[in-house]
Parts: structure tokens; C-alpha cells; sequence
């Protein structure tokens, strides 16, 4: 909205412009790894300036008083912080991705759990500043209304030709994390093909080594869910989204935990410090998805009932087939 006026404030011409990023990038994706990886590395490099000049905006021209009150919502600081919690967890999410191609990894036990942590603690340091540089240079009630605070935090101190500058970079920023889900979103169903938990056409390739199936489907699945809520606002769109996204992840993240949980309890010796680690990833998980508020929960959890006849299927196939299934 702040390089095209009109697409952040007309809900059409903003849906059309997303639909665009999607399937723009689902081609690049079909068209090869490489040419989504060079896609993923330009992207990256890219968005690091912006937020690098915005936590220097936030030191140079920090105002301590926009930060006062902190909780000017009226309601409890527990309240909000749980409805904040599955916001601030859609930041981190994509850390459980790095598994997805472990084999092509060198020394995967190793290198995926240090890349992981290093690339989790710099994220934290990155978004920290950068976010707490913006609500230190925005009064609270512009920024609640702002739909691209990076760039009027940019505006504000050094005027338009900066906000477009920082406009640019926020752009680049999220077309490069789409560009990366799309690529986890075909690698996830075709993974899952392998393993015989989903349709084995999910795991064929095109003559360019790329899980096209699983690309497309995902896309237009993203699709028919943008198209289905076009109508609110952009920001409320973007919320309602991310939230809904989140909410889908930490489901098997609470399986997850639980998972981890029986196993330090089926070994002879009790691993007490991993229960502890286990239960608590569990409750923050759970506690999350009630922070997400009733209307996303509901269509999360009727998106999960959705994906049961394609479990019920596989399941009778391997029934059928003599494979042991344990339940």
C-alpha cells in the first residue's frame, strides 16, 4: 500500500495482488529448486537492510513516552499477552521445516539442531529491535491504525523517499517468506507421499525434479481460503491468516510435545528434565491456541476434520495391503 496506493485500502484489488505472489512464485517453484533457492537467497540478503536501518531509527529517535501505557487495552496484561502469544509464535514458525530435507544435509544430526538454535536466537535479537525501534518511534494510536509501520516509522523521521526505500525491503521480506513456504509446502506432501500417509501422486515430480502436484494443490487451497475471507480488511485478513496458520502448526506440536514426553518415560532411567521441557513445550502450545481467539480455532479445528478422509483412506490402504499400522 505504501509503493501502490489503492491495494491496501480496496479488498479486491489487495486480493488479486496476493493471488498474484502466490501463483507467481508456485511457477518459480515448479520451474526448479534452484531457481527457488536463488529466489530464497536475493530475498534474504534483501530484507536484512530494512530492518537493520529500522533499529537504528529506533535508537537515534526512540520516544520512551510511546511506549507508555503498555497495555492500553483496558483489559487484563494476562489476557493479553495469551492473545498475543500465538502472534508473537507465528514469527518462529518454519524452525520445524529445517528437518524436511535432512537428507540432503550434511551431517543432519548436527548441523540442523545448531543451524536451528543460531538461526531461532538471531531471528529473536532481529525482531526484538527492530519491533520495539517502530513503538519507539510511533505513538501507540498511529501505529495500531498503521497497515506498514516499518515504513511510516521510516516516514516519520526521514520523510517519503526512506518510506518507500523501507516499503521495498518489507515487500521483498514477505514475498522471499512466501517463496519459502510454497517450496515447504510441496516438500511436506511429498515427503509425506514417501511415507505413505498421503496420496502417492503427491510424491511424483515434473521433469524438473519439483513436487508439482503438491505446489499447485496448496496453492489453490490458498487460494479458495484468501478468496473466502477477501472481504475483511487487509490487516484483519493478514491477522486472521497467520493466526489460522499457527493454530494448524501447533497441533503437532502439542502431539509432538507429548511424544517426547512418553519417551523420556519409556527409557529405563526417567529423563526429569525433559519431562519438565516436554510438558511445558505442551502447555505453551495449548495455551496458544486458546490465545488465538474462538473464530480461528473453529475453522482450524474444522480444517483438521477436513484432512481425516484423506488419513481414514491411506490408513485402509495399508490395512488392505497387510502393512502392520499401530495406531
Amino acid at each position: 500500500g505504501a509503493i501502490v496506493p489503492g491495494i491496501s485500502s480496496n479488498a479486491v484489488v489487495s486480493a488479486l495482488a496476493a493471488l498474484s505472489a502466490i501463483w507467481i512464485l508456485t511457477l518459480i517453484n515448479i520451474m526448479g529448486m534452484r531457481s527457488a533457492g536463488i529466489v530464497q537467497l536475493v530475498t534474504t540478503i534483501l530484507k536484512i537492510v530494512p530492518l537493520v536501518l529500522i533499529i537504528i531509527i529506533g535508537i537515534l529517535y526512540f520516544e520512551p513516552q510511546n511506549l507508555k501505557p503498555f497495555n492500553a487495552t483496558g483489559e487484563s496484561a494476562f489476557k493479553i499477552i495469551t492473545a498475543t502469544a500465538a502472534l508473537t509464535l507465528w514469527a518462529f514458525l518454519g524452525i520445524e521445516c529445517a528437518t524436511i530435507p535432512a537428507e540432503s544435509i550434511d551431517e543432519p544430526a548436527k548441523t540442523i539442531p545448531r543451524a536451528t538454535l543460531t538461526g531461532t536466537l538471531l531471528t529473536a535479537v532481529i525482531y526484538f529491535g527492530a519491533t520495539l525501534g517502530i513503538m519507539g518511534v510511533l505513538a501507540p494510536g498511529e501505529l495500531a491504525q498503521s497497515s506498514a509501520p516499518f515504513a511510516d516509522a521510516a516516514n516519520q523521521v526521514w520523510g517519503s523517499k526512506m518510506q518507500l526505500v523501507i516499503a521495498v525491503g518489507a515487500t521483498i521480506a514477505v514475498f522471499g517468506a512466501l517463496n519459502g513456504w510454497i517450496m515447504m509446502m510441496g516438500q511436506c506432501a511429498m515427503v509425506a507421499a514417501r511415507d505413505a500417509v498421503f496420496p502417492a501422486i503427491f510424491a511424483r515430480q515434473s521433469r524438473w525434479g519439483t513436487p508439482a502436484l503438491g505446489l499447485v494443490f496448496g496453492s489453490a487451497l490458498s487460494s479458495v481460503l484468501l478468496l473466502l475471507n477477501y472481504t475483511r480488511r487487509l490487516i484483519e485478513l493478514f491477522t486472521f491468516v497467520i493466526l489460522l496458520a499457527t493454530v494448524s502448526v501447533l497441533v503437532p506440536y502439542v502431539f509432538a510435545a507429548l511424544a517426547d514426553f512418553r519417551r523420556s518415560l519409556s527409557t529405563q532411567r526417567i529423563h526429569w528434565s525433559r519431562s519438565v521441557v516436554s510438558l511445558a513445550a505442551f502447555a505453551f502450545s495449548i495455551w496458544a491456541i486458546a490465545g488465538a481467539g474462538q473464530d480461528v480455532v473453529y475453522w482450524g479445528f474444522i480444517l483438521l476434520l477436513a484432512g481425516l478422509p484423506v488419513y481414514v483412506f491411506m490408513h485402509s490402504r495399508k490395512v488392505s495391503s497387510g502393512i502392520r499400522v499401530d495406531v
